[in-house]
């Protein structure tokens, strides 16, 4: 489904650069790209750990995707509603209007991106992952692609995604368990329910860090780079200014140190 995208100290160099009417505003983009400080619902899975998910020591919702909507729309004069929404249906539930917006590592290139955006808009790209097998800290029978085909493990992917049909690909559909919400399948390897776990490189980085004595990624990815973008409701007119936000972000560091924060090298 998801590579990394960073923030603080640029985000706030900004903000008063543009209080000391210094530096560009939202208005001075090419599109006049200020959003009048409308509320935008951002449809978030909270299960999808460095992008979205509840801290266990705060119970707070954090994330890169919180930070770098926060960004936008600091950038856009919008405000964002984070909506906890469920994986499953959340196409046919954006398209519908229910969310004007889908924050959560969402592929958008290949096959499944064309036939996603039947029926949504995708923004640009804003990161991309490659795809990997979790496995068991103890685990020494699994440790490649070629011994988890050759195996009889059991693999655990969330259902709808690109980790479930890559999964399907490689084992067969008798050996996937699928599971409504992205953390759930690392839960079950943990607890002995599954052998193994496909999911996107930068989700599994997330995972490992919140599971550092429990799971391990195997070092060899089994995809090329998949793209991620922000999904909106078929001819939204929020796609162009998030769009601008993104390259704006992009331009400036922020999203480079948001990846920092959110995948901080040793």
């Amino acid at each position: 489904m998801r590579t990394h995208v960073k923030l603080a100290s640029v985000v706030l160099l900004g903000i008063l650069l543009a209080s000391c009417g210094v530096g560009p505003g939202p208005d001075d983009g090419p599109t006049g790209n200020d959003l009048d400080g409308r509320t935008i619902n951002v449809a978030v899975e909270n299960a999808y750990p460095p992008y979205n998910y509840i801290d266990e020591a705060t119970n707070e919702a954090v994330g890169w995707d919180y930070d770098a909507v926060r960004a936008m729309c600091e950038l856009l004069n919008c405000v964002p509603n984070f909506v906890e929404a469920a994986w499953e249906g959340i196409f046919e539930a954006t398209a519908a209007g229910e969310y004007d917006m889908v924050a959560d590592g969402v592929t958008c290139s290949g096959d499944v991106g064309a036939e996603r955006e039947e029926v949504i808009d995708f923004s640009i790209v804003y990161g991309s992952s490659f795809q990997v097998i979790v496995v068991g800290i103890d685990e020494t029978a699994v440790t490649d692609e070629a011994s988890l085909i050759a195996s009889d493990a059991m693999v655990g992917t969330q259902i709808g995604t690109t980790n479930e049909a890559k999964a399907i690909e490689l084992v067969g559909e008798d050996r996937v368990l699928s599971y409504d919400t992205f953390d759930l399948p690392v839960t079950a390897l943990i607890a002995g329910d599954v052998d193994a776990v496909v999911m996107d490189g930068s989700a599994a980085e997330g995972f490992l860090a919140q599971n550092p004595d429990d799971i391990k990624i195997l070092p060899d990815p089994i995809t090329g780079a998949e793209e991620f973008c922000f999904v909106f409701p078929p001819g939204s007119d929020l796609v162009e200014p998030i769009n601008f936000a993104i390259e704006s972000l992009q331009d400036d560091g922020t999203l480079d140190t948001l990846e920092a924060k959110w995948w901080p090298q040793d």
